[in-house]
């Protein structure tokens, strides 16, 4: 894929404001589109956008192709027939600025009950013949993702591995049985999957009109709870209970002493190999269905992955493995084509990494709050004048803190490694706004920034932290009275002052 020089905004859509706890998939994702469009930006960068479970990272789905129910927007369900006035009687008072997920665990889902009975009792029924079609059409993945969910919700939130053996193994007449005895529930699941879908689709077709892209992500790993590995166990290394031999994560790195361990399933790419990766080329279509863009988080588990024998505490005592990434990579293009990849090539990067990167014509990415450290700091691949055109820069990702919280914590040798190269002294007031034009100037082909950036917002407006499940990760929420015309014109302007802004756009 080749970049053109372009910019966008990352924003993960729980972020969005709104009246219910957290962001949602109606006028308020309209509004930031339109806010997008009039800053010159073409792209709006998410995360993914899968239902979360424990610890409520949207890395961490119950599904790799299922959408996340927190953000279906209740408003349009109301004015569908599917909610009434008096189902927001009870609406608690949500805090504008944080999401409490378990708020909306519980609210949320009586809500989404609601819909559905209205539904199931004859209301909306001009969406029947779209449900169906919808069910149908996603059959290969929902069917196991709705029994999935139903199944989890009977056995009282279990992970799949502890329930009965018979349905831990998915004995046919076991769940033949579960499938008529939770024929209801199964269903519940499905309609509220249509209402996702058919909510963001009308979210992306409303910003293709207005010239703006959506770049959505995959992790590379699958959670340990989930339809996918429930439903495709052989394609994982599991024992006969259920239970990993060994799982992901990372070894010791900028974010951490003890390295990171994930805990996810990891691939058996032998058995995948004897199927041509289908499970990977299904996964990719339906990522497609999803995203105009794709970005690979960790990338560089497709050359070689950390694998950590299970049990284990940290992720010190793993190895590197090789994995067949060429192999996979050419056998989804041949079923799908050329592929809208951004490769993460962040972390421990090795020519391997870098091989696969280039062989396969991906992008990979820069983020400048990692250019300045270092003792040699002037060989800092992501320095601006090392950057490619073949590149994706950040300021920070959704993993970093805020450009101004990096800033006020920063080491003294970065701070001083940033003023010689830059020939300047920025204040904790400009840092952000010098770093984003920094970005913006540079060479590579598009350019990214968190929108807390945009609003030179401080650590308390960090997304996340990595290897840690504080309350306050992936949680914030932007203050709609923030996200000033002003401030669409001055990004505008510095869009179309760095030739990131198209002629009649």
């Amino acid at each position: 894929m080749t970049l053109q020089r372009s910019s966008g905004v990352l924003l993960h859509p729980t972020s969005l404001p709104g009246p219910y706890g957290i962001g949602e998939l109606g006028a308020q994702a309209r509004q930031f589109v339109d806010w997008l469009a009039q800053a010159g930006q073409r792209y709006w960068q998410v995360m993914p956008l899968g239902p979360t479970g424990y610890g409520d990272s949207p890395y961490q789905a119950f599904s790799a192709f299922a959408g996340n129910p927190y953000l279906i927007d209740l408003e349009t369900l109301r004015a569908e027939g599917l909610l009434q006035d008096s189902d927001f009687a009870a609406t608690p008072d949500f805090d504008p600025a944080r999401v409490a997920f378990g708020m909306q665990y519980v609210w949320r889902n009586q809500m989404l009950d609601r819909a559905y009975a209205a539904f199931a009792f004859g209301g909306a029924q001009d969406l029947r013949d779209d449900f169906d079609a919808f069910r149908a059409g996603e059959a290969d993945w929902l069917d196991d993702y709705a029994l999935f969910m139903a199944l989890k919700d009977a056995h009282g939130g279990l992970p799949w591995n502890a329930w009965e053996p018979g349905t831990r193994d998915r004995d046919p007449e076991v769940l033949a049985a579960a499938r008529a005895r939770l024929a209801g529930a199964v269903e519940r699941v499905q309609f509220v999957q249509f209402l996702f879908f058919r909510q963001w689709n009308a979210v992306r077709a409303y910003a293709k009109e207005r010239g703006v892209q959506v770049i959505g992500d995959i992790p590379i790993f699958v959670a340990m709870d989930s339809s996918d590995a429930w439903a495709n166990r052989d394609q994982f290394y599991f024992d006969d209970q259920g239970q990993p031999t060994v799982v992901a994560g990372v070894p010791p790195d900028y974010f951490s002493e003890t390295g990171q361990l994930w805990g996810n399933p990891l691939y058996d790419w032998d058995a995948m190999r004897e199927n041509g990766y289908a499970w990977w080329v299904e996964r990719f279509r339906g990522s497609l269905k999803l995203y105009d863009i794709i970005r690979i988080d960790h990338f560089r588990g497709f050359a070689a992955y950390w694998e950590i024998p299970f049990p284990a505490e940290t992720a010190v005592n793993g190895r590197w493995v090789p994995a067949p990434g060429h192999e996979m990579f050419q056998a989804v293009r041949s079923a799908l084509g050329t592929l809208p990849i951004i490769a993460e090539d962040l972390g421990v990067i090795t020519p391997d990494v870098e091989q696969l990167r280039d062989d396969c014509g991906f992008p990979g990415m820069a983020v400048l709050q990692f250019a300045f450290g270092g003792g040699d700091f002037s060989v800092n691949d992501f320095l601006p004048h090392n950057l490619r055109e073949n590149q994706v820069v950040y300021t920070g990702t959704h993993d970093n803190d805020t450009t101004r919280g990096w800033w006020v914590s920063a080491d003294e040798s970065e701070r001083h490694n940033f003023r010689l190269y830059t020939s300047s002294d920025p204040t904790e007031q400009t840092f952000t706004a010098q770093l984003m034009r920094m970005a913006f100037e540079s060479r590579a082909g598009l350019a990214v920034v968190p929108l807390q950036d945009v609003l030179n917002l401080g650590t308390e407006a960090r997304m996340n932290l990595p290897g840690t499940t504080g309350d306050h990760n992936w949680t914030w929420r932007y203050d709609p009275a923030a996200l000033l015309p002003s401030l669409a014109t001055s990004l505008r302007a510095l869009t179309e002052s760095t030739g990131r802004l198209q002629r009649g756009e």
